[in-house]
Order: C-alpha cells, then sequence, then structure tokens
C-alpha cells in the first residue's frame, strides 16, 4: 500500500471496518446474539417499510434457506415476531419485538460509545467535519 495515496489509505480503513462488521465484533462485546444481530440490523434498516425473510437474505447477502434460519432463531430469542402481510396474505412480514428493540437500542448505544472513544481527542469540528464526510462518502459509493 501506498501510504502516500489518500484513497489506499481510505481503502485500508475501510477493510479494517468490514473486518470488524464481517465479525460483529460491536454486537458480540454488547453482548448481543452475534447472527441474530444481522436480521435486527435489516429489519430496522427496511424501517418503516415490511421486510420478510426474502428481503432479509436480500439484505445479509445470503440465501433464502440461512436467512430462514437466522429469522428462525430471532422469533426463538423472542427479538421478532411475525405478522401477517395486510397487503398480500401470502407473505409474513417480520417486526420487531419490545426484546428486539431493546437488543437494538442496546448495541446503538454500545457502538456510540466506542465510537465516541475512538474520538475522544476529537474537537467539536473534527467530529463534524467526520460525519459530513464520512456520510458523504458513504452515499456517493450507492451512485
Amino acid at each position: 500500500m501506498d501510504k502516500t495515496d489518500p484513497v489506499a489509505t481510505i481503502e485500508a480503513a475501510m477493510i479494517a471496518i468490514r473486518r470488524r462488521q464481517t465479525r460483529r465484533t460491536f454486537a458480540v462485546q454488547s453482548g448481543g446474539p452475534d447472527p441474530v444481530q444481522e436480521v435486527l440490523d435489516a429489519i430496522e434498516a427496511a424501517e418503516p417499510g415490511p421486510l420478510g425473510v426474502n428481503g432479509v437474505a436480500a439484505a445479509l447477502g445470503v440465501d433464502q434457506p440461512r436467512a430462514s434460519k437466522l429469522v428462525a432463531a430471532a422469533v426463538s430469542a423472542d427479538l421478532v415476531r411475525r405478522e401477517a402481510d395486510q397487503a398480500d396474505g401470502r407473505r409474513t412480514n417480520l417486526v420487531l419485538t419490545a426484546a428486539g428493540r431493546a437488543q437494538l437500542d442496546t448495541v446503538h448505544a454500545f457502538r456510540r460509545d466506542r465510537f465516541a472513544a475512538a474520538m475522544e481527542d476529537w474537537t467539536h469540528n473534527e467530529r463534524n467535519d467526520f460525519a459530513t464526510l464520512l456520510t458523504r462518502f458513504v452515499t456517493a459509493l450507492d451512485r
């Protein structure tokens, strides 16, 4: 890696972030059930729209049988419940339970604490600049 190339430096940082995400580091450290947390994150990201097992599969990049197993684990853990889709009786939507919402809140708080700790010596302006630039960067990746 060319350390003088900012794009190469950003790529290396993004790889490090992706590795942490793949291992679900923050979810595990905060006490969350590792693979089930991915289901909760997918449901939350789809809100306020409905999401079914096929939507979970697409969001997680897994096949339908794997998504079905993950959803079943989330349902068994009382973090998610299945509801009939009022617009299409053949579909079932996934909805967070109070326990699922509490789990998400716990993981979000843990992540934010870790992010704040990582930036504790940053000024308010540096944090704002980073938030603005990172959001702009991530948004541009989808174009």
